[in-house]
């Protein structure tokens, strides 16, 4: 995990970086997931950049895709948008928001994201209506044109069989996050993404597995207990 002061989140990226590290993500807890991203974006070249995770239901998708559009950017490229969606209490009473029908209204949230990429690219007229989510109004003032790094990888949280199912329209990763037995969740993961038809149909879909890892500046400084 990316953390620390905002002092130091560009050295630690860059240090990430030249260790040999592919990643490295964020969390939403006490403080905001995407400042830290955008100063590793700006502090390095190769480095993966993620959310792990950014809590979904606390915005719109018309806020998440504005936010994650312009990571994109800065990171050219890198950035992977993991998404959760907490759970009732936390939406409700911590960030006034609705809660209802999470595998459903998630689905929707991200589909809703991507109707609003697909407009800024110019690919087709901002016209998404859902249960949950509508968004039919984009005025030139407001559109920041085409990302010539496409959009943004999405990547959801693997929680409960319904958020697990989904299709290769939505997702290009699932993240599992604390399992109590890697290998035996993991496998159960593989066989719930093949009935939401993402491990067959999409080709570049992934399971990652999200774990703390501690940083160190100097192998001598890892001491073992």
């Amino acid at each position: 995990m990316l953390g620390g002061s905002f002092d130091e989140i560009e050295g630690r990226a860059r240090a990430l970086e030249a260790d040999g590290y592919d990643g490295a993500a964020t969390a939403e807890t006490s403080h905001d997931p995407f400042f830290p991203l955008l100063l590793a974006a700006r502090a390095t070249e190769q480095l993966e950049l993620s959310t792990g995770v950014a809590i979904a239901f606390a915005r719109t998708p018309m806020t998440m895709a504005s936010i994650a559009n312009d990571l994109q950017l800065a990171s050219k490229g890198r950035f992977t948008l993991g998404l959760g969606s907490q759970i009732k209490p936390h939406i409700e009473r911590r960030f006034s928001m609705p809660w209802s029908h999470p595998a459903p209204r998630m689905r929707e949230f991200i589909l809703g994201m991507r109707a609003i990429w697909a407009a800024w690219s110019g690919e087709e007229k901002l016209a998404f209506k859902g249960e949950f989510y509508t968004h039919t109004l984009m005025t030139p003032f407001f559109d920041p044109g085409p990302n010539p790094f496409g959009p943004p990888k999405v990547m959801l949280a693997a929680v409960g069989d319904l958020m697990t199912e989904k299709d290769d329209r939505l997702c290009a990763a699932a993240l599992l996050e604390r399992p109590g037995n890697a290998g035996v969740a993991g496998a159960d993961i593989v066989d719930r993404c093949k009935v939401g038809m993402a491990f067959q149909q999409s080709g570049g879909f992934r399971i990652g597995l999200l774990a703390v890892v501690e940083h160190f500046a100097h192998f001598d400084d890892l001491q073992v207990g």
